[in-house]
């Protein structure tokens, strides 16, 4: 983890910067942090020199050093003294992405990982694409020019921060001539399947919620509080009748199950945070990605966000910056995310 202060502000760039990277900071006193900077492969040599042709030494620390370190503090600000204190970035996005309860959670989780996965591609020494990996980029996209050519314009066409991804699905059913993709997200945004779309507490359609469209504001107060009971039954009846809720004026209405069960006796459905599919805990995660999402793994991404690229390329520069990035990507490292070698060849 690195921590050093600027000596001096030579830019406004540089003031953010050391805002941002003492903001933030914790006492001597406070707890150990559960939540730490990844250490790079190459942090030695990008904390001296930066990325030759892509970083300079302030480039790089405003991106990597400060950026991480702020979004690591976040983290440890939000789960400090709670079960998720020490569960990795990765896990924390896909279980709050459907949470909007928790969505500054997901937001500093799914960044923390994805600025993370950003870096751990880059190499100030790359080296030659393996020829295993070479020839799946000539089946998806017929040679490695055409995926540099709509990777990097995916990339310069983004209005906005954000991330683009080479990802690989892995459904044994798609098109094993076309198993890489090109992916984008904006902001925070993961492009895990299990984060593809939020979910709401409960499922109006699963779940048995108490809810009424004759629901008076004080019967709603009483089912929040718990005692909702004979009361609120009373009182329909009295305006209602004795059939009320039956169709039928001379029949008892139909009991409901207590607010307490109620979380309980819909889960029916296949989605919703109620339904059999969420609670079957047996069922492999990627069961319960978004309707239509593909099974995928993700190999490569480069950042977006301006505050990778604008320090040394300028507002006129994030074209020139993602062809330099280009150059320095580690396709060794993506070629072991790609799986592609499990059989013995490269």
């Amino acid at each position: 983890m690195i921590l050093a202060n600027p000596g001096r502000q030579h830019t406004a760039w540089r003031s953010c910067t050391s805002i941002l990277g003492k903001c933030l900071y914790a006492p001597k006193t406070q707890r150990r942090r559960k939540h730490q900077v990844p250490a790079l492969t190459h942090s030695a040599t990008l904390r001296k020199e930066g990325l030759r042709d892509v970083l300079s030494p302030d480039g790089y620390e405003i991106a990597w050093t400060r950026y991480q370190q702020f979004l690591v503090d976040k983290l440890n600000q939000l789960t400090s003294q709670t079960k998720d204190e020490n569960t990795k970035t990765k896990d924390l996005l896909i279980k709050y992405a459907r949470d909007p309860n928790h969505a500054a959670l997901f937001n500093y989780a799914s960044a923390a990982h994805n600025n993370h996965f950003f870096f751990e591609t880059l190499t100030p020494d790359p080296t030659p694409i393996p020829p295993t990996l070479l020839t799946h980029i000539n089946s998806s996209f017929s040679s490695l020019e055409t995926l540099r050519s709509h990777f990097l314009a995916t990339a310069d066409g983004m209005f906005g921060p954000g991330y683009v991804w080479l990802v690989k699905r892995t459904q044994s059913s798609f098109n094993e001539r076309m198993k890489l993709s090109i992916l984008a997200t904006y902001n925070a945004g993961s492009p895990y399947p299990g984060a593809h779309f939020r979910q709401q507490p409960v499922d109006m359609n699963t779940a048995a919620t108490g809810v009424t469209a004759d629901m008076s504001p004080t019967g709603y107060a009483r089912m929040m509080r718990g005692d909702e009971g004979t009361n609120q039954m009373d009182d329909r009846l009295r305006v209602y009748g004795k059939g009320y809720g039956t169709g039928n004026p001379n029949s008892p209405p139909t009991p409901r199950p207590p607010p307490q069960e109620a979380a309980y006796s819909g889960t029916a459905g296949s989605f919703g945070a109620y339904s059999a599919t969420t609670q079957n805990t047996n069922l492999h995660p990627e069961s319960r990605r978004a309707p239509g999402g593909a099974v995928i793994e993700v190999l490569l991404g480069v950042s977006t966000w301006e505050h990778v690229w604008l320090r040394d390329w300028g507002i006129t520069g994030k074209r020139k910056f993602l062809e330099a990035w280009w150059e320095k990507v580690d396709w060794e490292k993506v070629f072991a995310r790609s799986g592609f070698g499990s059989g013995g060849r490269r």
